[in-house]
């Protein structure tokens, strides 16, 4: 069973079953899911597994530093828009696919990576650090739009 991505950013996801004494076949069949929303234990991870089925046959994300730099804008743009627009501040960017492999590239380092990020953009950008759930819930607005 694939990670479901809703449009609110949760995700559902596939958890293993442990039969139970008595159960019967159909209910031991029954593939048993989780809704894990930004900032809840393993969804930075299960993020990170969502975009690769989106994109099963792509490497390993390498993050460069202009790829890092273009993502980083485009969090924060994301990040101070009133209305959280993310295709206006996708459409700023020379390179989407260095952005979305940079964005990647935090995704896979989990959640320390993701608190790195959102200080290091508010370094970069201005304004104060978005809380790691933050950045990570706009990460995935972000990949969804672009996949």
């Amino acid at each position: 069973m694939d990670i479901v991505r809703n449009p609110d950013g949760a995700l559902i996801v596939p958890v293993e079953h442990r039969p139970v004494d008595g159960e019967d076949a159909d209910e031991a069949a029954a593939p048993d899911t989780k809704v894990l929303h930004p900032g809840e234990g393993g969804y930075d991870e299960a993020l990170a597994e969502w975009d690769r089925q989106q994109n099963p046959d792509a490497d390993v994300p390498v993050s460069t530093a202009s790829g890092r730099e273009a993502a980083m804008h485009v969090v924060h743009e994301v990040a101070e828009s009133p209305k959280h627009a993310v295709q206006p501040a996708i459409d700023e960017l020379d390179d989407p696919e260095a952005a979305a492999e940079a964005l990647r590239h935090v995704l896979i380092g989990g959640v320390h990576s993701v608190e790195d990020f959102a200080k290091e953009v508010a370094d970069t950008e201005g304004g104060e650090p978005l809380r790691a759930h933050e950045a990570t819930k706009i990460i995935g607005e972000v990949l969804a739009v672009l996949d």
